[in-house]
């Protein structure tokens, strides 16, 4: 029996690859181009030439620009954490561990996750739109026709102001979550501020505040490269760039949530032998 080599078959004899592959294929082509774009985009913040004041500028536009409602979301939080710990442990008598409990699930987890996505919904979104516009209306085009690098313009500032910017967010985050957390126990649970404030203070470790401000820098990394990748890589007009504004808050948000489970691994990991 004769077989012919695929190559040699006419274009209507060709077997077209599943649908499945096809799809597997594509999406691990746009891995790849965002692994490179993020690359370049981290490795401008070590070679020159440094745009200072974009810099500063976007340090204000999402360091500021998010502060409200960091500071409201963290409040409530702390506050409703409060009401649900509490709850528990007063069946057992044990209502002045609500400052521990509280003080280690925002410092640990809620605090960088909940601001990390909140900044996401905020900024990422921005970014995308923002650059999104730009290129649509060629004023990515005519920088590079000028001899500047876009990514190093452009992305490189908002990855670098982003990366600085979301511990402090955090950090802030958690201080005013524990602060809603005590106007609640003392509301609800009579509890006094010097017990809550010492329990608090004392259920963490040095490890805690490292695992709570190590995760802010991976997810504004991402964060920031998601919505510049998906703003630069529009397609199809300002309707593209409504897709693209979408896409980024969305694949922000969840790669923000499955590499907290990694990070968090990791950090549990290293508590105690490391840092």
């Amino acid at each position: 029996m004769v077989t012919r080599d695929p190559k040699l078959l006419a274009p209507d004899e060709q077997k077209p690859a599943p649908a499945i592959v096809r799809v597997l294929m594509e999406n691990l082509l746009a891995l790849q181009d965002y692994a490179i774009f993020a690359a370049r985009g981290f490795a401008g913040i070590f070679t020159p030439p440094q745009y200072v004041l974009d810099l500063i500028e976007q340090m204000d536009v999402i360091g500021v620009g998010s502060l409200p409602i960091v500071l409201v979301t963290g409040f409530f939080i702390g506050a409703v954490l409060v009401l649900q710990t509490a709850s528990q442990f007063a069946r057992f008598g044990q209502t002045a561990l609500t400052g521990d409990a509280v003080a280690l699930a925002l410092v640990r987890e809620l605090g960088p996750t909940i601001t990390g996505l909140l900044v996401a919904g905020r900024n990422a979104s921005g970014m995308a739109s923002e650059l999104g516009s730009m290129l649509v209306t060629e004023q990515v085009d005519a920088m590079r026709a000028m001899g500047t690098d876009p990514i190093r313009k452009l992305v490189t500032p908002r990855v670098w102001a982003t990366i600085l910017v979301l511990p402090l967010l955090t950090a802030m985050s958690d201080f005013v979550g524990l602060f809603g957390g005590y106007v609640m126990g003392h509301f609800t649970l009579r509890l006094s501020a010097v017990e809550f404030w010492t329990r608090a203070i004392d259920a963490l470790d040095f490890s805690d505040l490292m695992q709570g401000l190590a995760k802010p820098l991976f997810f504004g990394f991402i964060l920031a490269t998601i919505g510049c990748w998906k703003g630069l890589s529009v397609r199809g007009g300002t309707q593209g760039v409504g897709r693209a504004t979408t896409q980024a808050v969305v694949f922000a948000s969840v790669t923000i949530i499955s590499s907290d489970v990694v990070l968090t691994k990791l950090m549990l990991y290293l508590a105690g032998r490391v840092i």
